[in-house]
């Protein structure tokens, strides 16, 4: 394992290069290392990169990329932790996962810790570069007006990531605001489960939709007074959902 080369290091080097926005690479692999290295700089990124997780967790409090290049197998925190971590610290934060495991399983729980998009080795460097790109741009997009909202006994605050039902605090991961906010930011209109997928996961394509089944099952558990008979977070039936206020 190569060792890393100091964050101050790095940034001396890339910002006398005159690099744009940085990427930040944890990656184990120095074969892998070399690849996404040369991919992002022939676009004009800076890039940092940390071989391990606590490395990589230090990298990423002290340089604040514009996304995250995440393995799972890493030394001393795992991706599944270190992901964890990153997305409760900074939640709008993209992260891109590029691992050799392709379970489905693996997938949906990494998108459920916030994970923005999932790619498997190996990769097209194209498509790569267009899954980070498109996890750039949908961070960049300008905030919508709405930063807080109530409906039933639920108050959600999303600049704050609260969330209140009658009156005591309820624990929504980052994902879950994610979405939540989306359907408010969408209030009355269909929202097709390719829609979702593609603006709230970040993916153009995925092997289920069962993906969002469940983590609308687990909002209505949450938020509804019946997750049976939902009252806000409604099905339309062979369309998608919509949310009701």
């Amino acid at each position: 394992m190569q060792n890393d080369m100091s964050v101050t290091e790095e940034l001396k080097e890339e910002q006398a290069g005159g690099a744009r926005a940085q990427i930040l690479v944890v990656e184990d692999d120095p074969r892998m290392q070399k690849v996404l290295q040369r991919m992002f700089r022939e676009q004009g990124y800076s890039v940092v990169v940390c071989s391990d997780g606590q490395a990589g967790l230090d990298a990423f409090r002290a340089i604040k990329p514009a996304a995250v290049i995440l393995d799972l197998m890493l030394p001393n925190i795992v991706g599944r932790e270190l992901c964890k971590t990153m997305k409760a610290e900074q939640p709008v934060m993209p992260i891109v996962v590029v691992s050799a495991i392709s379970e489905v399983v693996d997938k949906v729980l990494l998108l459920e810790l916030g994970a923005d998009d999932y790619v498997t080795k190996p990769f097209s460097p194209r498509e790569l570069m267009a899954r980070v790109e498109g996890a750039i741009r949908r961070r960049q997009k300008p905030a919508t007006a709405t930063t807080s909202c109530s409906f039933g006994d639920c108050v959600i605050d999303f600049a704050k990531m609260i969330a209140l039902r009658a009156g005591n605090r309820i624990a929504l991961t980052a994902h879950e605001f994610k979405l939540l906010k989306y359907f408010v930011d969408n209030s009355e209109r269909v929202l097709r489960r390719e829609e979702l997928l593609n603006e709230v996961w970040g993916y153009n394509s995925y092997p289920t939709t069962r993906t969002v089944d469940n983590q609308m099952l687990k909002l209505r558990q949450k938020l509804e007074p019946n997750s049976t008979e939902p009252r806000h977070l409604l099905t339309v039936h062979g369309a998608g959902y919509k949310f009701v206020p």
